[in-house]
């Protein structure tokens, strides 16, 4: 009764003024009732000391209390109480992303930490935690590119092939062109509002096939954006190298092509980032995040029901009641 209750509405609230008046009523009731109550005198009225009083006296008093109540709910109906039922429709577009992740050796260089391909790994699956209606695909290049993971929904599967993707499991070298190309292949039958590739890499195109400017220009045709974002530190990184004395580390110079990484960018409508370290590469994803949003259309309905009829009945109920009682139960034959 209470829920019911809270999902009511006045139509008509304006009636409720008439409320004020019910006191006043009332209180004129209570002075004629008791003008009408006869007078007798007696001398004495120890013959009526064990008579107690009737049911017809509770009654007699009990007829202003429902006719204040009849009132009362027959001016909740003129309110008009109504209830609603609500809905919603809700359709979700997703985005449809592939990540081309660089696994070169070069990757093995730990000025981001544990190194760079592991820091990558951990960013870029914590970044699907938060698109869970978006699809998103894997693709690992070096030397030559193949797809980790096809586009999909199923993030569990995709961070578990995260897990798996180290370096060695192709030929060693940078081919960015055959990486952005098998995105590409994976994105252009895509009815997604949204096509995305997001590109990271540490090194130089030195590989593959095809130039990146070639497969930035196949995207823009398809309509895909591409984000790029190299990773490493500016000038010398820590590199560690397996020698017949255990491993030990070497600083080797970081050589990033930011110039061709920019030029794809900017071809596809997209940006390119430069991440010198976890934190910044934490962010970079915030902002990719942030840029690129799965739409949400909510459509609602409502639906008023009348329930004025409820009020109305009980207040006509109270008045036949009054009425009966006071014509049969309290008549008074002269």
């Amino acid at each position: 009764m209470t829920a019911w209750w809270q999902k009511i509405q006045f139509a008509d609230p304006q009636w409720f003024y008439l409320l004020i008046l019910l006191p006043v009523l009332a209180g004129w009731d209570l002075y004629r009732l008791g003008r009408k109550q006869p007078d007798l005198r007696l001398s004495q009225l120890r013959i009526f000391a064990g008579a107690g009083q009737s049911f017809r006296i509770y009654l007699m008093y009990a007829l202003p209390v429902l006719r204040m109540l009849a009132m009362a709910l027959l001016i909740m109906a003129l309110a008009r109480p109504q209830s609603s039922s609500s809905r919603q429709d809700v359709t979700i577009e997703g985005i449809d992303i592939v990540m081309a992740l660089d696994v070169s050796t070069s990757m093995l260089a730990e000025d981001l930490k544990p190194n760079r391909l592991e820091a990558a790994k951990r960013v870029a699956s914590d970044f699907t935690l938060g698109r869970p209606n978006d699809r998103i695909g894997l693709v690992i290049f070096s030397g030559e590119a193949f797809t980790q993971c096809p586009l999909t929904t199923d993030h569990r599967v995709l961070r578990e092939l995260f897990g798996g993707v180290t370096t060695g499991l192709i030929d060693d070298g940078t081919a960015i062109g055959d990486g952005l190309a098998t995105a590409v292949n994976r994105l252009k039958e895509s009815t997604a509002i949204s096509r995305v590739i997001i590109l990271l890499t540490d090194g130089e195109n030195n590989m593959g096939v095809l130039d990146p400017v070639s497969a930035a220009e196949i995207a823009r045709v398809f309509g895909i954006r591409i984000y790029t974002i190299g990773v490493g530190t500016r000038g010398m990184a820590p590199y560690p190298f397996q020698t017949p004395f255990g491993r030990q580390y070497q600083n080797v110079e970081v050589k990033i092509d930011e110039a061709l990484l920019e030029k794809v960018a900017d071809m596809t409508g997209g940006m390119y980032f430069r991440a010198t370290n976890n934190r910044t590469l934490e962010s970079i994803y915030q902002e990719i995040d942030q840029m690129e949003k799965s739409r949400i259309d909510v459509t609602e309905f409502h639906k008023k029901y009348e329930e004025f009829y409820w009020p109305a009945l009980l207040g006509l109920l109270l008045i036949l009641l009054e009425f009966f009682t006071r014509n049969l139960f309290l008549r008074i034959t002269p």
